[in-house]
C-alpha cells in the first residue's frame, strides 16, 4: 500500500483547528473528506502538529496509505480540485517509504508569529496578525526570550489541558525582530506544549511594552505555574510554518 506524504497549507480562520472535533469543522475533516471523494477510500491522516481554532498553516505535513498505486502530482491535483472552495492547498506530494511518519519523524518544527505594531488596524492582514497598537520595542522582547531558550519545565507556558506526558521541553530559538510595523517572532523545537508559543508571545509583549524585565519573564519560567504567565497572544497570528525531516 503506497504511501504519500502531503505538504498542506491553510487559513485556520474557519476551522476549529487541525484535529476531528466535535464543535465545529477541522482541518482534517476537511482533507479526509477530498480523500474519500477522490479515492473512495476512508483515511485517517497523520499530521506533523496539530493547531488550534484559528491558527493558519503554510507548511504543515501529513502522510496517508493508499490502496491504488496514484502518481504524486495526480493525488496533488485531485485533493486541491475536491477541497475548494475550503481555504485549504496541497502544496506537493510524494511518494515515501511506509517507515515515514509525518509526526513521530519530525525533528523540528518551526513557528513564526506575527504582530502588527500600529496605530491602525489591519485591512489586508485582519485574521492573520495580532493587532497591538501600542508601542512594542522589538529589542527588549529579544532579551527577554533568551531567558526561554534550552531546556526547561515550560508549566507556566502549557494549557491546562494539554496532554503531553511532561511539560519538558528545549526550545531551540525564540528570536524577535521587526520588519516595518511588524514584529516577527520565530521559534523553533523539536515539540511544542499546547498553547506554548502563544503563551510566549503574549508574555513577551508585556516585555516590549515595558512592564516586565527580562527577569521577570525569566521568573515567570521558573515559577512553573499557569497563573505566572502573561496573556495569551491571540491565534490568528500565529503560524505553522515548516518541519524538519531527515534528509
Amino acid at each position: 500500500m503506497p504511501r504519500y506524504r502531503l505538504l498542506v497549507e491553510y487559513d485556520g480562520t474557519q476551522f476549529v483547528g487541525w484535529q476531528h472535533q466535535q464543535n465545529g469543522r477541522s482541518v482534517q475533516e476537511a482533507v479526509e473528506a477530498a480523500i474519500l471523494r477522490f479515492s473512495g477510500e476512508v483515511r485517517r491522516v497523520q499530521c506533523a502538529g496539530r493547531t488550534d481554532a484559528g491558527v493558519h498553516a503554510s507548511g504543515q505535513v501529513i502522510h496517508l496509505d493508499l490502496v491504488r498505486d496514484w502518481p504524486p502530482d495526480r493525488v496533488r491535483d485531485a485533493l486541491n480540485a475536491h477541497l475548494r472552495p475550503d481555504p485549504v492547498a496541497i502544496l506537493s506530494a510524494e511518494q515515501v517509504p511506509d517507515t515515514f511518519d509525518a509526526r513521530r519523524s519530525a525533528l523540528r518544527r518551526h513557528y513564526l508569529y506575527r504582530i502588527l505594531n500600529r496605530r491602525a488596524p489591519p485591512a489586508l492582514e485582519a485574521g492573520r496578525v495580532w493587532h497591538v497598537p501600542w508601542q512594542l520595542d522589538a529589542e527588549r522582547m529579544q532579551a527577554a526570550a533568551q531567558a526561554l531558550v534550552g531546556r526547561h519545565d515550560f508549566t507556566t507556558f502549557r494549557a491546562a489541558e494539554c496532554q503531553a506526558e511532561s511539560p519538558i521541553r528545549t526550545l531551540e530559538q525564540l528570536d524577535v525582530a521587526r520588519v516595518g510595523d511588524e514584529i516577527r517572532v520565530a521559534a523553533s523545537a523539536r515539540s511544542f506544549l499546547h498553547h506554548q508559543v502563544r503563551s510566549m508571545v503574549g508574555t513577551l509583549s508585556l516585555a516590549g511594552a515595558g512592564r516586565w524585565s527580562a527577569d521577570q519573564v525569566r521568573e515567570a519560567l521558573e515559577a512553573r505555574r499557569r497563573s505566572a504567565c502573561g496573556p495569551m497572544a491571540p491565534a490568528a497570528g500565529l503560524v505553522f510554518l515548516r518541519v524538519d525531516y531527515p534528509s
